[in-house]
């Protein structure tokens, strides 16, 4: 039973779901599964909690050397994604596992990732990403293709693939039995609206440091009323914005 002070668990995969499938399209293909091939996230990819399919754009250019990418119309620096190169590769996944799969260009110009977003993409069946190189994608796939764009936030990295690993990461956490505890995806920063709260743990005084007695009181509403504060204190000093949204929903709930 979850614990009234806490938000409910994400439910976004049922427990009898089929495995949850990511797909990627990279000219390195060698990045991945990369760090998800360890730890909790590895575990689970050779248990069969997830499956995960990578392969290489470059593998449908058509041309004898393999071009993937021309300079811009209007000039400037840099080169653009072929359209056609894209679209072919997104085609042959298509052809491959089927259009069941939400498919996401990763971009700085996209809509910036959060967990709710992440929760959504954990409840599809299945996910396609799409890694830009150079200075990005031909935007008439980006329409033709219906592709969603999505970033990390207002920086620039070099290409998608690095931004793909950490949008995976956030998403097989999720997935049932991932985790073990399901309480450690409960309480986390951003479930519920709110920055997570303070984590103390042995010894109970360091460098004259001491743990907040309430925590080695054994009191378990206590405890819970603590923590809730801490996450409101930490979240409204720390995001504003995150504190206003959460703010608002709790108006919302009373005027239900």
């Amino acid at each position: 039973m979850n614990d009234p002070l806490l938000p409910p668990t994400p439910e976004c995969r049922p427990p009898n779901a089929p495995p949850w499938h990511a797909q990627v399209l990279t000219l390195f293909p060698e990045m991945f599964p990369g760090p998800l091939g360890g730890s909790l996230a590895g575990r689970a990819l050779e248990d069969g909690l997830w499956r995960l399919d990578v392969s290489n754009i470059r593998d449908f250019a058509t041309d004898r050397h393999k071009t993937v990418d021309d300079t811009p119309y209007g000039g400037g620096a840099g080169m653009v994604m072929k359209p056609d190169v894209v679209a072919a590769a997104l085609r042959g996944m298509e052809e491959k596992f089927g259009r069941a799969a939400r498919r996401v260009y990763l971009s700085p110009r996209g809509r910036v990732l959060n967990q709710e977003l992440v929760e959504a993409f954990v409840a599809a069946p299945s996910l396609l990403l799409l890694c830009g190189r150079y200075e990005g994608l031909d935007q008439r796939v980006l329409e033709a293709e219906e592709l969603e764009e999505v970033s990390l936030g207002d920086f620039v990295l070099a290409g998608g693939e690095v931004a793909s690993l950490a949008l995976l990461e956030a998403c097989v956490r999720l997935i049932p039995s991932v985790m073990g505890n399901a309480e450690t995806v409960v309480e986390e920063s951003f479930t519920g609206g709110l920055l997570e709260y303070p984590h103390y743990t042995r010894p109970p005084v360091w460098e004259g440091r001491a743990v907040p007695e309430v925590l080695l009181s054994g009191h378990h509403e206590k405890v819970n009323a603590w923590r809730q504060e801490k996450a409101q204190e930490i979240t409204r000093l720390r995001r504003p914005d995150l504190w206003e949204n959460w703010l608002q929903s709790k108006k919302d709930e009373k005027k239900r």
